[in-house]
This record gives C-alpha cells, structure tokens and sequence, in this order.
C-alpha cells in the first residue's frame, strides 16, 4: 500500500487570533488548541483575505483573491467552474468530505431557478461530499437531533435564546436550553468521529467546520458562565463612539455599538454598556473554550487509531471578530481584529514542532499547501503560496512582504444603510486593506479618502492618511497595491498560450 496521506482542514468560524497569540490569550482557556501549538507550527501575522463569511471561505477554498473569484458577498455566487481545493483533491483521487458548511453562493447558470441550491447562500461548495449538513441558518440535522433528544421548540430561532434557569427573565449570559452533550458543536464533531473509523485504510480528505464562537452568544452550560466577565480586559477603544466615527466618513455613516444586538437573540434593545460588553465577550470566550473541548477529541481520535503521524492537520478560522474593539461587533470593518486569524499546521515528519513563524501568511495559501503536500498540481488559478517549504525550515527568499484583505459592504439588490449614508454603488461599496511591518493603507473603491494606521505610533487609534510627514508612505503604500492587483489579476488562463502544436501553459510560481 502506499504511504498514508491523509488531510484534516478544521475551520472554526469567528475565532479571534490573539484568543491564542496576544491580548485575549491570557484570559482564554484552550488547552488543546495550545497543545497542538507545541506539535505543529504556528503562523503568527496569518490574514484572512476577505470578509464576511461566504466570501472568506471562498478565498481560502479556492486559493484566489476576491478580485478575482469575485463571491464578494455573503449570496454573491461562485463560478461553478472555478478550482478549489475539492475540486483539485478529486482530482488526485480523494473525495472531500465536509462536516459542516462552505457558505458557498451556488452559481445559477449551473441550476434551474426552482432547485435549492438558488434558494440558500449556505450550500456547499461544488466538488464537496456533504456528509453532515451544519449551516447556521437551517441545521435541519441538529434540529432533528434536539427534537430526538426530548427538546421543544416550534422556532428554530428559539434555540440560540438563552434561558433562565429558574424560569425568570433570561440574561445575557444565562445558558442555552440544551445541555452541552447536544450543542451544534458536539453534534458535529460526534458525526465526524462516528463517521472517520472506516476511513482509516485509504487516504481521505476531510473538512471539518465549527459554527462556534459566531454569534448568536448563547452557550450551554458550563461554558456560559465559564469566564467572570468583570475579570476580562476592555475592548481596545477609543475615548467614545463620536471619537470613533469622527476618523472617517465610513466609520462615521453607522453607529458601530449598534451591532450588539446582532451578537445575541432575544435581546433586540440590549445597550452597549460595559456590563453588558464584558458579558457577551465571557460568553464568546466560552464558546471558543467548547470548541477546543471538541478539537481535543479529534485530535485524541487520531491519536488513538495511529492517525496522527500519517495526517496533515490544518486548523485555522475564516476570520475574526471585533468583540468590542473600536465599539464595533463582527467583521465588516478596517480593522485587523476583523481579518487577522490563528493558523496552525502539523504534518507528519515535522522538524520544527513548536515554531512559531512570524512571515506574513494569507489564507489563500491553505489549499496550495495542501495540495502540495499530497503531491497534487496547484492550478495557477490559486493566488496563494504552498507554505511546504516554510514548514520545512526552508523559507523562499522572495515571500511577501505584506498581506491584502478585501471587505464588500454594499447590497446588489438595495442599498443598506451604509451605503445610504456615504451614498455609494453597490460596485463602489468596498475596500481593500493593505499591511506591511508598519502600515495599514485602506482604500476605497468609492470617492472616498483612503485611510493610513501607524502601528508604531498609535496602532489602529489614528488615521494619520492626511498628515505631510506621511505623504511619502502613502504614495508608496498606494504603488505596491496598484502593483498587487496588477501581479495577481486572475490567473486562470493567462499562463496559457495556443501554439500549431497544441495549448502550452507555464507555472504561475516554481
């Protein structure tokens, strides 16, 4: 029989990257995902590319930049056509399996409008063996198991409302009605591991994918009341909201602190109140606490079955969360709590365990790194690097020297109020984010000024774009982006070239 090669690609939705390197980490207990740290190694400047969640996994699935795949919004489809990592695993003779959900967008040039895959942003990504449904709108099959296991609810809505133990009015962090055995986290992880054991005589490929800790903030007990809210740092802020929104136009066309009621069900008028803040954080945390919990049985799994040595294992988040940051919730901002996400790497063989890599890496490279690792070919689609070599201790002179994030916050159907506020197309109604060691350029397709954060002065608290001592960094900032877009333009067919002796095509990277 061949060598074992197998592939486990965990994607935890939302989690924070200083929950395990920086602020956030000493207060955040996740023994297995710090012990996985010391066995793999860790990338600490890793960025998602887009936001929010449809768009983010399109990129890190098919290794491509949202300029070009271009399923910008959660809804906006993805080019039935386009390479991913399913498709590309297929090819090399691996069925992809996927516990729990791509948010991909189905392209309806591929389906008649009554099928149902036009009628929900959350269905997987073509190429994907759907093995277990866990999309955090429907959920048909933890439903069935809530209502098998006893629970009653005519709402699904109802099941993300945190109940009072005694029967009273629920507070914030008050536990879910269901008892951890049966949370969506634990659902999907027992369906992984009753489904795994009769895989463990081929090579497989599975994408394992946790909802958890993406709001609703409503957790099961103990995790609800886990962390003491009053013990947990400040969000990193401002001195109020108008200082906040006074930065710039696009900070200033929403009230960031009205996202809290987003983060929570069954609390429409919840204010953002330190209290209130600091609880919803300890419930977050909480979440992210479970989700570990569950990673531990995995990874105990493949230990157990001799696995482990014979498996890449992949376990990154999608995004990040401001939790409070700048008085924001969620993702759709310019801020790096927004995009900067935890990635950890272990494969067989590994030299370097416990590496903590400090390149700057993207979420575009997990799929060429994963190809590269099973041998298969990276199609020149893919705008991201294998990190093969990183991992091996042998790091390419030529790596970047910056990250790219891409962020749509317009409706194509109507406009939302942000666009009402700063007037915007929904083709004008997007950013991109530019980093190196020292900068944060953001820039808008709108007529709208860009934005320029020193991090060695006063990190994201200042948007210095208009100061003259920082006109030289912006216009070089701004050439590198142009040069950016410019290098990594869809490569799909480009490389190719049509000659009497048939098509001949060059590798995008050697």
């Amino acid at each position: 029989m061949a060598k074992q090669q197998n592939v486990l690609f965990i994607t935890i939705d939302q989690l924070r990257a200083d929950c395990l390197i920086g602020g956030l980490a000493e207060h955040a207990d996740l023994p297995n995902l710090r012990a996985f740290m010391t066995e793999g190694v860790t990338f600490a400047r890793n960025f998602s590319v887009a936001n929010p969640c449809g768009p983010s996994r399109a990129s890190m699935l098919t290794g491509q930049y949202a300029m070009n795949h271009r399923s910008v919004r959660n809804g906006t489809p993805l080019r039935h056509d386009t390479p991913s990592i399913a498709s590309e695993m297929r090819k090399a003779g691996y069925l992809p399996m996927l516990f729990g959900y791509t948010d991909t967008s189905q392209d309806p040039r591929a389906f008649n409008s009554n099928d149902p895959a036009l009628k929900s942003y959350e269905y997987p990504m073509p190429g994907f063996h759907e093995v277990t449904e866990m999309r955090l709108e429907t959920s048909f099959p933890w439903r069935s198991h809530l209502k098998n296991a006893g629970y009653e609810f005519d709402n699904y809505l109802d099941v993300y409302k945190p109940v009072a133990p005694n029967g009273g009015a629920p507070k914030l962090n008050n536990p879910a009605f269901y008892a951890a055995e049966h949370s969506d986290t634990a659902f999907l992880t027992n369906s992984f591991l009753d489904n795994m054991s009769a895989y463990s005589d081929q090579n497989w490929f599975a994408h394992l994918t946790y909802i958890r800790p993406h709001p609703p903030l409503v957790a099961p007990a103990p995790y609800n009341a886990m962390y003491d809210p009053a013990k947990l740092p400040l969000p990193t802020r401002e001195q109020s909201v108008e200082h906040e929104m006074a930065k710039h136009p696009f900070l200033g066309a929403i009230d960031p602190s009205l996202a809290i009621a987003g983060t929570v069900v069954g609390f429409d008028d919840v204010a953002a109140t330190d209290e209130n803040i600091q609880t919803l954080r300890s419930v977050y945390l909480g979440l992210a606490t479970e989700v570990d919990h569950h990673i531990g049985r995995v990874i105990q799994f493949l230990k157990d079955t001799d696995q482990y040595d014979t498996t890449l294992v992949v376990i990154t988040a999608d995004h990040g969360e401001l939790l409070g940051d700048h008085f924001g919730w969620g993702k759709m901002s310019v801020y790096d709590a927004a995009f900067r996400t935890p990635l950890m790497i272990r494969m067989p063989g590994l030299t370097n365990a416990g590496a903590r890599i400090n390149a700057i890496t993207e979420s575009v490279d997990i799929a060429p790194t994963i190809l590269d690792w099973i041998g298969a070919d990276i199609p020149n689609s893919m705008d991201g690097r294998s990190l093969m070599p990183i991992l091996q201790g042998a790091p390419p002179d030529d790596w970047r020297s910056y990250s790219f994030s891409e962020l749509d916050f317009g409706k194509s159907s109507e406009p939302n109020p942000r666009q009402r506020a700063l007037g915007t197309t929904a083709s004008e109604s997007c950013f991109c984010v530019l980093r190196d060691d020292r900068f944060n350029l953001v820039e808008f397709a709108a007529d709208l000024p860009p934005m320029l954060f020193d991090r060695q002065s006063n990190w994201e608290s200042e948007n210095v774009a208009d100061k003259p001592e920082y006109l030289q960094d912006m216009m070089r900032l701004t050439r590198q982006l142009l040069r950016h877009r410019m290098r990594n333009a869809d490569h799909t067919l480009s490389l190719f070239e049509i000659t009497n002796t048939g098509p001949k095509m060059a590798k995008r990277y050697t």
